[in-house]
């Protein structure tokens, strides 16, 4: 028997003051059974930094090999941003960043591994793809808390992200970083 998606509810009071977006979100994500909490986690987290009118999580979920993890659409339907997680492949940050003007990677990795697996590899405009790696610390204690239906307040001020969730709070530092140095 086919295990099956686990359904997460996350709802979200949004206030990123960086950019001035304040947002009431309702989140419904399907976990797929090989995905880890942490890769979740940082699905919504990227979501949240990420949001803007037009964003939508893939429709194939994590398994898609052609759509990005999340994706921001003008109103002709036409993708402004390709949103990656986890540790994509070379040639899939090849194709998203000739394909969107913008590309951008968040992931529970250490930036020198990724790295290092993509070194000498052809990415268009590497240079220009932000990635920002998310402390293994603020993951454990994010999944430690991690129910099927979720209620979190999350800020981001000062290039600092902050989600409140249960009465406890937890904090992270945003920094995004290119993938390669030009």
């Amino acid at each position: 028997m086919a295990l099956t998606a686990t359904m997460h509810r996350f709802e979200i009071e949004l206030a990123d003051s960086d950019r001035g977006v304040y947002q009431s979100l309702d989140l419904r994500v399907a976990r797929h059974p090989s995905e880890s909490a942490a890769f979740l986690l940082v699905r919504v987290l990227a979501y949240c930094i990420e949001y803007a009118e037009g964003i939508r999580f893939s429709k194939g979920g994590i398994s898609s090999v052609e759509e990005p993890a999340i994706s921001i659409h003008d109103l002709t339907d036409q993708r402004t941003a390709w949103i990656e997680v986890g540790a994509p492949s070379a040639d899939r940050l090849h194709r998203a960043s000739k394909a969107t003007k913008r590309v951008a990677l968040y992931t529970d990795r250490r930036l020198d591994l990724l790295r290092s697996s993509l070194a000498g590899e052809r990415i268009h405009r590497a240079a220009e793809i932000p990635v920002t790696v998310f402390a293994p610390t603020f993951l454990r204690e994010l999944e430690g808390r991690l129910e099927r239906n979720m209620r979190w307040d999350v800020s981001i001020s000062d290039g600092h992200l902050y989600v409140t969730t249960m009465g406890a709070s937890y904090d992270a530092e945003l920094h995004p970083t290119p993938l390669f140095e030009a």
